[in-house]
């Protein structure tokens, strides 16, 4: 039986293969969620760059939260964020990326934040 790490590793594999499969023409909105940040980049696999990146404890976000850059509050604004940056650099849909975390929590309100500023997926 495969342990919760080696689990984990297997998910993370399939979805970047599916992604990659399936979304070459377009770029790649790629979420890590650490203990305390959030982390969100846009990348472009066709070239192999990264187009457009932001985080939680970035300048931009800088004390904006009550709470922690670890909240919902904090993922939903990083979300507005990332999306304002795509759409001035002209991207407007991207393939959704979240590795092999759950879409709950976090991921989903940066998502659905991304979603609600202009980002297709």
């Amino acid at each position: 039986m495969a342990t919760k790490q080696e689990r984990y590793q297997f998910r993370k594999e399939r979805t970047k293969r599916k992604l990659l499969a399936a979304g070459l023409n377009r770029p790649r909105l790629s979420v890590y969620r650490s203990l305390q940040y959030l982390y969100a980049s846009v990348i472009d696999d066709a070239s192999g760059k990264v187009v457009v990146s932001a985080t939680t404890n970035g300048k931009e976000l800088e004390g904006k939260f009550k709470a922690s850059c670890k909240s919902v509050e904090a993922a939903t604004a990083l979300g507005e964020l990332i999306a304002k940056k795509a759409l001035e650099k002209g991207i407007t849909e991207v393939c959704f990326d979240r590795g092999a975390r759950i879409y709950h929590g976090r991921v989903k309100a940066l998502a659905e934040s991304a979603r609600k500023a202009g980002l297709k997926f």
